[in-house]
């Protein structure tokens, strides 16, 4: 048990697998009291007697993150257990592919409530507290997707993007409160996410390698908890991914068009499905999606970084080739 943990009291929505669930379990073992956040009842008890294994106290209050009123519910729900609560991790979202004129009105605006509305009322919540005792640390989760644009993703970039400039203001706002506002943003993790996705691609998906553990992100969270970095990124890949679009925007866009189309799709077709943005559902109340080889993840890595950055060069000396040609052509009066 880490002293430093002892009496602390932490929140953690979408805690009932994935993410989520690893950092309660990390919490618990270190010491920490947690207040555990879902839409499903069931896990969060199972969830809640895991921790409890440790010796700490879990409280398990089911939420639905798209109702403000149900996150205010879990805020004084932990206060009245606790007292008080110093940390709040807003982690719960969903995951929506499709194209944009396939994936329906009400889907798209279902994930905005979710991912991004659930951070901003997630915050309402947790600041009402940390103004009161005068201290806290928030963090949002954002994504690798909060820097770097995909396509068939277009909620799910939006809520991202949306979750980590929501965050950046509000840092401002509260600077010299006591108040801390972090934002973490996690690459592809072995979660049942990709098992709860809304598909309306046609197409069965996998997650694009390279995959890292919930454990690493969870490890992440108890450090920026700990000691609080305003934005921090999990994951090499999506370290590249984002150097690689900021120094060149349109070649990035280029590769991840491709690299979605060959690596996120696979050759197998499936109708449309809603996953559980609307409903919670009922397998996949785990850390793990199964998706994590060990044995091969450093040499996938090494190999995307390679591809990445010959695949950069590659369009950048295609392009200055057609400025140059055209330059030429022009020159010569054609």
């Amino acid at each position: 048990m880490d002293r430093f943990w002892k009496k602390k009291v932490i929140v953690i929505t979408g805690a009932s697998s994935g993410i989520g669930r690893a950092t309660a379990l990390l919490l618990a073992k270190k010491g920490a009291h947690v207040v555990l956040a879902a839409r499903g009842e069931d896990p969060l008890e199972e969830l809640a007697a895991e921790c409890e294994a440790h010796g700490v106290q879990a409280l398990g209050v089911p939420t639905d993150v798209a109702d403000a009123a149900s996150v205010r519910r879990l805020a004084e729900a932990a206060v009245h257990a606790f007292g008080h609560f110093d940390g709040w991790v807003n982690n719960a979202g969903v995951y929506m592919l499709g194209g944009l004129e396939e994936t329906p009105d009400e889907a798209f605006r279902q994930l905005m409530e979710i991912n991004f509305f659930g951070t901003v009322s997630g915050s309402r919540a947790a600041l009402g507290q940390f103004r009161r005792q005068g201290y806290g640390t928030l963090v949002n989760v954002s994504s690798t997707f909060g820097t770097v644009p995909a396509p068939y993703l277009s909620a799910y970039v939006a809520s991202k993007f949306a979750v980590r400039g929501f965050s950046a203001s509000l840092r401002q706002e509260l600077l010299g409160s006591g108040i801390d506002v972090c934002t973490v943003m996690p690459a592809a993790i072995d979660t049942p996410l990709w098992r709860h996705t809304a598909n309306y691609t046609g197409w069965r998906i996998r997650p694009v390698e390279p995959v890292h553990t919930p454990e690493r992100v969870a490890r992440t969270l108890l450090r920026v908890l700990r000691h609080p970095e305003h934005e921090t990124m999990v994951g090499p890949a999506g370290k590249s991914f984002a150097a690689m679009h900021g120094l060149f925007p349109r070649s990035s866009e280029h590769l991840m068009r491709a690299g979605t189309d060959t690596r996120h799709f696979r050759d197998a077709r499936q109708g449309p499905t809603p996953g559980n943005v609307f409903q919670p559902m009922v397998e996949g109340g785990s850390v793990s999606g199964g998706y994590h080889g060990t044995g091969k993840q450093w040499l996938r890595r090494l190999l995307l970084a390679g591809g990445v950055a010959a695949a950069a060069l590659s369009l950048r000396r295609r392009a200055a080739d057609r400025r140059l040609g055209a330059r030429l052509t022009h020159a010569l009066g054609g």
